[in-house]
């Protein structure tokens, strides 16, 4: 892979911490649900010490629950193995400015075992593994994400203590595309799209969406790796920008009734020269052999991988028919009710999966999209005919219904264990029945408002 150039280099950090600019550096890593782990660092002490030799963190943090509860049946970590630390190996291409934060720098750290293998399991490592596999192609993946979310005019500690009930949402009705009723969250919107460019993010645009409440901010599209380091920056700089501004966002794949918080997926391949390789012109379709195999991958791979698309029981609360979340493991050109769109023209021509939510993990999703298309490439897969009209209703196979028809399809899977290796499949799989335990013994208020007098 290329290197990139950082937001902010190191040589630049330094003369802004002996000025005093800056007097911390956070040193984070994505863990399994896509949330960013780590450790604060007076700035000095981080050049010094941790950037040269690295630091470390309890390996724990990638076999815990959503409420970081040591659980049980993960083979990396556990009470039998003592639960010691991995390295936290800092990836200086990462570095950045973090405004919102008052002189404060991130940087983005590989996770290692102290012999310097690195740890299979981790999010970013996933990642890392499908993009060396299109590297020894000579190919690079490009990617964009689209994250929605809701507003609400309610703290989070005001929310947590109303048990996320009665919120008042930013918007009292549906705001897609107004820009009357967006203007009332611009304050906000503003400043997630200047402070993340402070943060060495491309923002693009703000629009409205379809839920009470509900936005999105677009980001421009760039190398997967980045995209995905990108993502995960702004998901939790988002949080903590509303919470500065007395709100709260979330990026739940369903939080109510109405229409859930996607998150759709832009995927394009370059070989080394930079040229596309899913458009060709003299082809009617303006599809290129290798986008077609490439697609019809995705397809194959779809059912399987979802584990990887839709992580949490949450995420299957989405897939509704005429919800614009896709119930159809189907493709079409420019057709929303598809799980997967063709859309752009030329050197733009693209795939999106509109299969993941808001609450994705962005780099098992890139890898996930990566490893079916290689999949679909080397088999040199027939891509069927397209989706012309509605996908809810037509004879398509469906996306997994919930987290647990997803668990079994990836538990069982020779090409999840080809592509991702059965360390990588155990240990997710065990994530997903932690969290399907967790569900199942828990009681609900469904469950409370339907039985406490009627039953």
């Amino acid at each position: 892979m290329q290197e990139r150039t950082p937001a902010l280099s190191v040589s630049a950090l330094r003369p802004l911490v002996d000025a005093g600019d800056i007097h911390t550096v956070v040193l984070a890593f994505t863990d399994m649900q896509g949330r960013l782990q780590g450790k604060r660092f007076a700035a000095p002490f981080f050049l010094d010490e941790v950037l040269p030799h690295g630091a470390e963190g309890c390996n724990y943090l990638l076999a815990v629950d959503v409420d970081l509860n040591t659980v049980d049946g993960y083979a990396m970590s556990s009470w039998e193995r003592g639960y010691g630390d991995f390295a936290l190996l800092p990836d200086p291409a990462t570095l950045r400015r973090i405004p919102w934060q008052d002189g404060t720098a991130l940087m983005l750290a590989d996770l290692a075992w102290h012999d310097g293998s690195p740890v299979t399991a981790s999010p970013r490592q996933i990642l890392r593994l499908q993009l060396e596999r299109l590297a020894a192609r000579g190919w690079s993946a490009h990617a964009g994400t689209e994250l929605e979310f809701l507003v609400f005019r309610d703290t989070y500690e005001q929310a947590w203590e109303r048990g996320y009930r009665g919120l008042t949402p930013a918007n009292q009705y549906n705001a897609d595309y107004s820009v009357l009723a967006t203007s009332r969250v611009e304050p906000l919107l503003r400043r997630l799209r200047n402070d993340m460019a402070g943060a060495g993010l491309t923002p693009e645009s703000a629009k409205g969406e379809c839920n009470l409440g509900q936005h999105e901010v677009v980001f421009r599209y760039d190398e997967a790796l980045t995209t995905c380091d990108q993502h995960s920056v702004y998901k939790t700089g988002a949080k903590e920008i509303a919470a500065q501004e007395g709100l709260a966002v979330t990026f739940m794949a369903k939080y109510d009734q109405r229409e859930g918080n996607s998150c759709h997926i832009h995927l394009s391949l370059r070989d080394d020269s930079g040229r596309p390789l899913m458009a060709d012109d003299a082809d009617p379709s303006g599809m290129s052999a290798t986008m077609r195999h490439f697609l019809a991958g995705q397809l194959a791979a779809m059912r399987d991988f979802s584990l990887f698309l839709a992580p949490n029981i949450n995420s299957y609360k989405r897939f509704r028919e005429g919800s614009f979340a896709p119930t159809a493991v189907a493709w079409g050109f420019d057709n929303r009710t598809c799980g997967l769109r063709v859309v752009g023209h030329g050197p733009s021509l693209r795939l999106e999966n509109r299969v993941p939510g808001g609450d994705v993990n962005p780099y098992l999703a890139v890898a996930a999209m990566v490893a079916a298309g290689l999949h679909g490439v080397e088999q040199e897969l027939e891509l069927p005919e397209p989706c012309t009209g509605n996908a809810y209703t037509a004879d398509h196979p469906r996306v997994p219904g919930s987290l647990r028809e997803a668990a079994e399809l990836w538990s069982a899977s020779a090409l999840a264990e080809e592509a991702f290796g059965a360390e990588v499949v155990a240990h997710y799989a065990n994530m997903a029945r932690v969290e399907q335990q967790a569900f199942d013994t828990d009681v609900t208020d469904w469950e409370r408002f339907r039985s406490f007098e009627r039953m």
